[in-house]
């Protein structure tokens, strides 16, 4: 048909019923369940037949009449629902096409809204698409339909994203509910530049709670790829071509229907948009707080690091340029061992949702700080989750210091047991922060003490190792030992022959001056002096 007849048939084809919707299903390639369909027009002339979309849509465009065809498919659309309500057919939400003309007419979210109340359907069972094409130049207009609609309770569609090169600033400024995506990009090789430039935008999306539908698929090999990249939901002809009334009618008998939902459900103390805002008060805490902190996801053993604060930066031992490395490869430095407590730390958080804790060694190398051995403790909370993936914020805070005293107190420690060990004394390690007591061996042996003795010095008191009238003495010793004492000692009666024991303590500080550990010790006292024991008197 020429551009003459298409404009002169048009409003009598309309009445005589030449103008028909077809439907095209939208599907969860995981799941093979409906998630909705897009209705489409289509025009089967008495006399030329059936015409091509391509061809008579730009005409109907250029000529004012398409805001008309637009208000005839919801109107079948909306006629359609009210029958799959009235026979008792499982109702998919259907997607209605908006023109640029559409969105020209400040009258229109309003118009489509009083044909849906015309056949009492539910506001939830439409949604409109916008295509890409429709936005660029016009981000403000678009968005102040797409704010109409939201206020009259429909979800709004970004069609055919990325077929005219639109900027990443539709992203910002159009409030969308659903991106989809045109195949485009992948052309005819799966994967390639392609495929990096999709998984970005399908990330970019998800991060912003907006699900993402791939059209225009067309088989088994590009439906898997879009799913290992993060989007399950598609359209195209691998599942169906567009269908006619009564075929679809069919397929909602026989496919089971699961709504879309939201891409990444996220702790109820963020707001996705602030907290990626680069201005927002949120990223300036972010940035600003005093420890090092970072958002990662994790994925089927898969980390990326999403923000760092300069803190994080600093303690994990990355320059700017490292910042890069990290991204790339963010299990560096770990070995397997440490790697596993990392990731079964990560693990519990998915589990538990509340703050897990782990310490790790990390061994960085890069130009500014050469090869460092760090010991890290990692607090690691889940904020959110989308399907296998999940979202975490993570403090850390660099303690190698402090493992290395552990590691020189316990080596001094056992040091200090197989001192007394050889010598025949009674030896024990009192902890001041945790009141519990790690006795040696001997006392185990000779005094029936468990390996760990909580609430020290009850138990031994109540036991009568110490002796009721020594009772409050030794407890005092314990107080003091709390407020700083360096060493105390004195000969005390022990176990019910109260045989004399010369008990000594000596106090262990941390670099603050703060106690943190006494040595505590009983050598037999004979006529009067300390001896060695029985078993060394030879």
């Amino acid at each position: 048909m020429s551009e003459q007849e298409i404009i002169a048939g048009f409003e009598a084809s309309l009445e005589k019923g030449e103008f028909f919707v077809v439907y095209q299903p939208k599907v969860n390639h995981s799941s093979e369940r409906l998630v909705g369909a897009e209705a489409l027009i289509r025009w089967e002339h008495s006399e030329f037949g059936m015409q091509r979309p391509d061809d008579f849509i730009p005409v109907l465009e250029k000529n004012g009449l398409v805001v008309r065809a637009d208000l005839f498919v919801l109107e079948k659309v909306c006629s359609f629902l009210k029958k799959c309500v009235e026979i008792n057919i499982q109702t998919v939400p259907v997607s209605v096409n908006l023109s640029p003309y559409d969105i020209e007419e400040e009258s229109y979210p309003d118009s489509v809204d009083e044909l849906r109340k015309k056949y009492d359907i539910p506001v939830s069972y439409i949604r409109f698409e916008i295509p890409e094409e429709a936005v660029v130049g016009r981000i403000k207009q678009v968005s102040t339909v797409v704010s109409k609609l939201h206020d009259l309770g429909y979800e709004v569609e970004l069609d055919n994203f990325g077929s005219s090169y639109s900027p990443l600033n539709i992203f910002r400024e159009l409030d969308v509910d659903i991106l989809k995506l045109n195949m485009g990009f992948l052309g005819e090789k799966i994967g390639g530049r392609g495929g990096v430039i999709l998984r970005a935008l399908i990330q970019m999306a998800r991060w912003l709670n907006i699900p993402v539908i791939a059209e225009g698929v067309e088989n088994r090999e590009q439906a898997d790829f879009m799913r290992s990249i993060g989007c399950n939901l598609i359209q195209g002809y691998l599942y169906s071509e567009p269908l006619s009334e009564r075929d679809y009618l069919e397929l909602l008998s026989k496919l089971a229907y699961e709504t879309i939902a939201p891409v990444i459900k996220l702790s109820s103390s963020i707001n996705p948009e602030r907290f990626w805002d680069p201005e927002s008060l949120d990223t300036l805490i972010f940035n600003c707080f005093v420890g090092a902190a970072a958002v990662f996801s994790y994925e089927d053993g898969r980390v990326e690091v999403l923000r760092a604060n300069p803190g994080y930066v600093k303690e994990i031992g990355l320059t700017s340029d490292g910042m890069g490395d990290l991204r790339l490869d963010p299990w560096r430095g770990l070995d397997k061992t440490n790697r596993e407590i990392y990731e079964s730390t990560i693990r519990q958080a998915i589990v538990s949702e509340e703050e897990e804790r782990c310490e790790t060694w990390r061994v960085q190398s890069n130009a500014d700080y050469g090869m460092e051995r760090k010991y890290i403790s990692s607090r690691i909370r889940l904020i959110g989750q989308s399907g296998n993936q999940y979202l975490f914020y993570a403090t850390v805070e660099n303690i190698t210091a402090r493992k290395n005293d552990s590691i020189e107190l316990k080596e001094s420690e056992q040091r200090y047991y197989y001192a007394n060990e050889m010598a025949n004394i009674y030896s024990w390690v009192y902890d001041v922060a945790t009141k519990e007591m790690h006795p040696c061996s001997r006392c185990v042996r000779d005094m029936g003490l468990p390996p760990l003795v909580k609430n020290y010095p009850e138990p031994v008191i109540e036991a009568e190792i110490f002796p009721a009238d020594y009772a409050d003495m030794y407890r005092d010793w314990h107080r003091q030992i709390a407020e700083g004492v360096e060493s105390l000692e004195a000969v005390i009666p022990l176990t019910a022959g109260r045989v004399p024991f010369h008990v000594r303590y000596t106090t262990i500080f941390d670099g603050e001056g703060k106690p943190i550990k006494a040595y505590g010790s009983a050598t037999l006292v004979v006529d009067g002096e300390s001896v060695l024991g029985p078993d060394r008197q030879d």
